[in-house]
């Protein structure tokens, strides 16, 4: 059974990070990802919410450094297991290069809402996410940081 538990919002680390990239999605978007609830942080509201929250480093390579609870049971993977994974390891190697495609165009528009790809989970199980936004992370100095996805619609595949 996966470990779900959420990682702690009063880190410096996770609250800063988490509000990075809810500023970055309002500020290339126009409109808030989620308001937390009364009482609830941000930090709580990112990681419980109904749909897929991920990110990664702006790294050559980069690396996952957060997933909240609908990330880590799609793809199947514990906190620990997800933050510092190549991110490039969530699609299949024949489905890679399409991968490097959109990042780049991300990269160069600040952000596309309409990506749909095949990614695969921890176990092998396939499936297609439609209808995602992914955009660049940017820290409090402007500077990139990173890039974000989120997506509500997936299905798996035979």
């Amino acid at each position: 059974m996966l470990d779900l538990t959420v990682p702690n919002p009063a880190n410096d680390f996770h609250s800063r990070h988490i509000g990075l990239v809810l500023d970055s999605y309002r500020e290339l978007l126009g409109m808030p990802l989620l308001a937390p609830l009364p009482g609830q942080s941000l930090g709580e509201a990112a990681f419980n919410a109904e749909f897929v929250l991920l990110s990664h480093t702006a790294d050559a390579d980069p690396l996952f450094n957060y997933g909240n609870r609908q990330a880590l049971a799609l793809f199947e993977f514990e906190w620990s297991e997800l933050v510092g994974l190549p991110s490039r390891f969530s699609a299949e190697p024949v489905n890679r290069e399409e991968r490097e495609r959109l990042l780049a165009q991300v990269s160069g528009r600040g952000y596309i809402d309409d990506y749909s790809g095949v990614r695969i989970a921890k176990s092998g199980k396939r499936f297609l996410i439609e209808h995602a936004v992914v955009w660049n992370v940017y820290d409090q100095w402007r500077r990139y940081y990173g890039q974000a996805a989120c997506f509500s619609d997936w299905r798996l595949l035979p």
